[in-house]
């Protein structure tokens, strides 16, 4: 009588232990990646960064520690460098949303959530830092706006009120619009400018598509605030449009209308 087989033809996980290991050696031996905790001390990335500080580690190796497990054939760095891949680079992966990173296996809703709360506390601390800051550039306004607007998926308009000193007083969400477009209106955006006695005002609204090159409607928006603004003795200080660098094309992240001459 012939031997039974080792496990039903049909069965896709019969040959797997569920613990990284083959439970069968039939054909070829499947390629595994060693689980990280089969790695010397000075490739696993916890003791990596006691050893040496968090600068050592690649931005695979951070996200490992974030993950800390991996999956049957993958271990945590393996999948760090697969979210990586799948959206080009730290910043990409950033402005991914939170549902987004399920797509990749060994991601659940709990790593998910972790991911969005620790490129969320990113965002918060560049925000504090600069907020401290006399805002006279647009390098300062886009340090303080960029990390943020930079990673959203809809067009917004924001005005960051300064006093006299540029001292920043507020920034305030004037609207929100579609991928490609939003609108707003002169009254709109001097109200907050009003409202808070500010002595002048940024504008500031990003491009999704993350270049940062105005638009014919870019322009005609900044003429038509420059001539309100004007009328209301308001310093209108800079229109920036806030991109990304992860754009191949982009050779910086934002566009600012000052800069160029225009306003």
């Amino acid at each position: 009588m012939p031997n039974a087989p080792l496990s039903p033809p049909n069965d896709p996980g019969a040959d797997d232990a569920g613990d990284g290991t083959d439970r069968y050696q039939i054909g070829a031996r499947r390629t595994r990646a060693p689980r990280i905790r089969d790695l010397g001390d000075d490739e696993k990335p916890r003791e990596k960064l006691l050893a040496h500080g968090p600068e050592a580690l690649s931005n695979a190796e951070l996200l490992a520690l974030l993950l800390r497990t991996g999956i049957p054939g993958s271990n945590a760095i393996d999948i760090g460098r697969q979210l990586l891949a799948t959206h080009d680079n730290l910043n990409g992966l950033a402005r991914t949303p939170l549902a987004c990173y399920q797509q990749v296996p060994g991601i659940g809703p709990a790593k998910a959530a972790e991911l969005a709360a620790v490129f969320e506390i990113a965002t918060r601390i560049a925000s504090e830092r600069i907020h401290r800051a006399i805002l006279d550039s647009p390098e300062t306004v886009y340090d303080m706006l960029g990390p943020s607007m930079s990673n959203l998926d809809r067009e917004v308009i924001r005005v960051v009120l300064v006093n006299i000193r540029h001292r920043h007083l507020l920034t305030e969400d004037i609207a929100i619009g579609s991928l490609s477009e939003c609108i707003a209106h002169p009254a709109m955006i001097l109200k907050p400018a009003i409202s808070h006695s500010a002595s002048g005002f940024f504008l500031v609204h990003n491009h999704p598509s993350g270049d940062p090159s105005p638009s014919a409607a870019d322009h005609r928006l900044t003429r038509r605030i420059k001539e309100a603004a004007t009328s209301l003795e308001i310093r209108f200080i800079d229109h920036l449009i806030i991109g990304s660098l992860t754009e191949a094309d982009v050779e910086e992240p934002y566009f600012s209308f000052r800069e160029a001459g225009i306003l």
